[in-house]
């Protein structure tokens, strides 16, 4: 496990984080207002930053304010009353993000299903989304109110997703077993933006698309690996993880993590270039832990090495980044952009993986 010496995520780092998120979603941060309260607020913020962050919306001529948690909706609401502007809050902000990125039919499913969940608690007041939902003029039934016409079709429609969810799942499941028969079975997890996807090509000859911006990669990619033995094994690049990860995230896209939760081995690819590449990789560890595979085999990958090394050979201690490395465990370092590290990864792949078939009693070397 990675551990810094610095405090964890400090408020600086999670809203520096949250203006990159932003800038993901096509909006471009102009101001930021914190505060540190001894207790949850009705309103979030106090009544000074309240009054300050009124004045940074009418001097920068803002019509969106995001904050960095998750806002209850009667919080939204006065924020939105008091504000006179559009009010998201960090969970909202990462699933418009999503619902960018998503190109299967699959990761779509899951990111309507997180927003129509995340949607029907804050339903109040919101005669809007009963249009967006199919309703209209003609479907209430008798004596019913409109917030419980609202709910009534949310519901509906959250079962239906669910369904379709599910029987997307069940092939899914089938094309996995066809897939990963005979074969051992490797995940790449880590932080959005690690260079999963990146790294994901380098080892495969795969064609993922790989850009430098948080979320690129939502849908998960198998391709076959032979390593130098000869053992066949099969990658999957998966979705990557985010600090403040909301739990509906998690949920829509059980069916997506699967592939880590069948996975024989998992490389943790880590940002070592990111100034909060210990923080980032322990955000990791916890979501993994949360997700039950906490004991999983894994392999710690600290990629985007040419960007603090002059040569692939450069070594830890002359870079100051001893507090990277958990005790007694040499992770592997790579560069997906340079090519640097392919080898020495597949065989440390390799040397676990046979190690897998040995205590199996299954250590013969396929041709």
């Amino acid at each position: 496990m990675l551990r810094s010496e610095r405090s964890v995520w400090t408020l600086e780092d999670s809203i520096d984080e949250l203006a990159e998120l932003a800038r993901a979603a096509g909006t471009n941060p102009v101001a930021q207002v914190t505060q540190r309260l001894n207790r949850p607020s009705p309103t979030y913020l106090g009544a000074g930053k309240l009054t300050e962050l009124k004045e940074a919306i009418a001097e920068y001529e803002v019509d969106t304010a995001i904050f960095d948690d998750e806002l209850t909706p009667s919080q939204q609401r006065s924020l939105e009353d008091t504000l006179k502007v559009k009010v998201i809050d960090r969970t909202a902000l990462i699933l418009d993000v999503f619902a960018q990125r998503a190109r299967t039919r699959e990761g779509q499913l899951q990111i309507e299903l997180a927003q129509t969940e995340y949607l029907l608690p804050r339903l109040a007041g919101q005669w809007s989304h009963l249009e967006r939902l199919g309703g209209g003029v003609g479907t209430r039934g008798p004596g019913e109110t409109q917030i419980e016409t609202d709910r009534r079709l949310v519901r509906s429609r959250l079962s239906r997703l669910k369904s379709e969810i599910e029987r997307v799942r069940s092939q899914r499941d089938q094309q996995r077993r066809r897939r990963t028969r005979d074969a051992f079975t490797v995940s790449l997890v880590g932080y959005t933006n690690a260079g999963k996807s990146a790294l994901f090509n380098r080892l495969t000859s795969g064609e993922v698309r790989s850009r430098n911006r948080l979320f690129e990669t939502l849908d998960t990619t198998s391709r076959q690996l032979y390593l130098p033995s000869g053992t066949r094994a099969v990658v999957s690049d998966t979705v990557g993880f985010i600090h403040k990860l909301p739990p509906i995230l998690v949920a829509a896209f059980r069916a997506t993590l699967e592939e880590a939760h069948e996975a024989d081995l998992l490389l943790h690819v880590v940002d070592v270039s990111s100034p909060y590449a210990s923080e980032q990789a322990q955000v990791v560890e916890d979501v993994l832990a949360d997700m039950g595979l906490a004991e999983t085999p894994r392999i710690l990958v600290l990629n985007k090495w040419d960007l603090v090394a002059e040569s692939p050979d450069t070594g830890i201690n002359e870079l100051d980044s001893a507090d990277l490395l958990p005790a007694g465990e040499t992770p592997v370092f790579t560069s997906a952009t340079e090519g640097w590290g392919m080898d020495r990864l597949r065989e440390e792949i390799d040397e676990l993986l046979f190690t897998f078939r040995v205590e199996a009693g299954t250590a013969t070397v396929a041709n």
